[in-house]
């Protein structure tokens, strides 16, 4: 497997404009000074719990932060081996809006995902346009598709209907898979233990590593601007080949957190 190609630009310390994201009772804890803690609650199912620091909510997509090359690297490690839900950190577009979930933003229309991110996620998840890659799981994750204008999509929202049934979901997968590229592969590792991980984002390439060992390096890019995100929530949301979509909020019977420490980027300032 390819090795990423070395580069060091600027280093920037982590935190330099983030903010939090939380649901009731969610904290954001600053552990130490190079940890942070982001944590839920215990609670039932159907009730969205969320713990997020991010650099865009208050953003349009445009403003979004990060280009290539960039370069973000921290350890960390989650307080179970397999959260209900999912939990993560890299660099995404926001495409559905997701703080609209706790009101922390303003309203974005949706567009086409552009993501690459380490992205742990439980058994109900499955969140994969194509049938050969994981969707679930410890991974890390790239999505690409072209910066389309939200308007542009406007008309995709007559398709909606489509949802409800089996056969119009396996044709909607088959219609993205033709607008999206994407890459993933599965992380052999315990993530309730520290692990160091690094993510690469060039122009024409990502590239990942955990624990210093290359796991995933791929030509499919996503397109910029994007924003930082570091997350835990209990949501679950699955659109599998069977075609029968599934969406919720899954009950944690314990508290669940992630801790972060030593993050850094690195880019051109």
């Amino acid at each position: 497997m390819p090795e990423c190609a070395g580069w060091r630009l600027a280093i920037l310390d982590v935190p330099f404009d983030l903010r939090t994201n939380l649901t009731r009772g969610a904290q954001v804890l600053r552990q130490d000074a190079r940890t942070w803690r982001l944590a839920i609650p215990a609670g039932p199912a159907g009730r969205y719990r969320l713990a997020q620091m991010d650099d865009y909510g208050h953003l349009r997509r445009s403003a979004f932060r990060w280009r290539p090359p960039f370069s973000l690297e921290l350890q960390g490690r989650a307080s179970t081996a397999e959260l209900p839900g999912t939990w993560g950190f890299g660099v995404w577009n926001d495409p559905f809006g997701m703080g609209l979930l706790t009101g922390g933003e303003a309203l974005r229309l949706p567009t086409l995902p552009n993501a690459a991110w380490f992205f742990f996620a439980s058994p109900q998840n499955y969140l994969s346009l194509r049938d050969d890659l994981p969707a679930h799981g410890n991974l890390a994750a790239v999505f690409r598709a072209p910066r389309w204008p939200p308007i542009w999509l406007t008309p995709a929202l007559l398709g909606l209907p489509l949802l409800a049934l089996p056969p119009g979901v396996r044709l909607l997968r088959r219609l993205g898979r033709t607008w999206v590229g994407e890459a993933a592969c599965v992380l052999a590792l315990d993530p309730s233990l520290w692990h160091s991980y690094r993510l690469d984002w060039q122009l024409e390439q990502v590239c990942f590593q955990v624990d210093g060992q290359t796991v995933l390096s791929t030509q499919v890019a996503p397109n910029g601007p994007l924003g930082l995100v570091l997350w835990v929530d209990n949501q679950y949301a699955a659109m599998p080949p069977s075609g029968r979509v599934r969406y919720g909020m899954l009950q944690n019977p314990e508290a669940a957190w992630i801790e972060l420490r030593d993050l850094k980027i690195e880019t051109i300032c």
